[in-house]
């Protein structure tokens, strides 16, 4: 396994320290996490969800009208809706008609309200968990949630700020190149082995997760 600094310096062989830094993603603070309402995380988190397997620019130009259809994505409200009015959804020819991930969006709001209540806010259950064991909360998502498996609970939440790092095709390369898995991990064993690797490359730099992740991603297709 390869230190942070042979990462970093490796990345500089193709680009300056300012266009590197400009490339990186900026978690949110704690605090500034934990003021997002939960109708925004909640929106990201649907919108995710049909982002999947879709162009992204497809799903986002929609939006405004989910939020409409979705009464604006009120975790509370949604998680009420009967089976009805999720099939009426069907026939609404503005939105995406999955299915199965209109479905998802009342079992998500189910999820969402509940930790609200019991939390005070799903912002600040997420806000709250340690990066270092961020793997704990994807499979927290994928358990309670519906459609926020494989790399779609990570990816959420770094659409909303929250820091993690992401098993995209190009980080799992890498980490195969430093001979930390030999295949993309989706075990859990394997899976604490990619989250010891991040939280070394954290003590050792001080840099957040999503940061890491992106660094390590560029160590590979030059």
């Amino acid at each position: 396994m390869k230190s942070f600094k042979w990462i970093y310096e490796h990345v500089q062989t193709h680009l300056s320290g300012q266009d590197i830094e400009a490339l990186l993603p900026k978690p949110l603070t704690v605090a500034q996490l934990s003021e997002v309402p939960d109708d925004r995380l909640f929106s990201d988190m649907t919108r995710r969800v049909f982002r999947a397997g879709l162009k992204h620019s497809l799903v986002d130009s929609k939006w405004p009208e989910f939020e409409k259809a979705f009464f604006g994505f009120d975790p509370v409200k949604i998680s009420l809706m009967s089976d009805e009015q999720l099939e009426n959804l069907m026939q609404n020819d503005k939105l995406i008609r999955h299915w199965g991930k209109i479905k998802a969006a009342r079992v998500n709001a189910f999820m969402v309200s509940s930790i609200a209540e019991k939390e005070g806010s799903f912002a600040r259950f997420i806000a709250n968990w340690p990066s270092e064991d961020i793997i704990s909360l994807w499979a927290f998502l994928k358990k309670e949630g519906a459609q926020l498996g494989g790399n779609s609970g990570a990816s959420f939440l770094r659409m909303v700020g929250k820091d993690t790092f992401l098993l995209s095709d190009d980080v799992v390369a890498a980490l195969k190149a430093q001979g930390i898995v030999d295949k993309k991990p989706t075990a859990k064993r394997d899976l604490l082995i990619v989250q010891d690797a991040f939280n070394q490359w954290q003590q050792e730099s001080g840099r957040p997760m999503c940061q890491i992740s992106r660094l390590l991603s560029y160590t590979v297709g030059w």
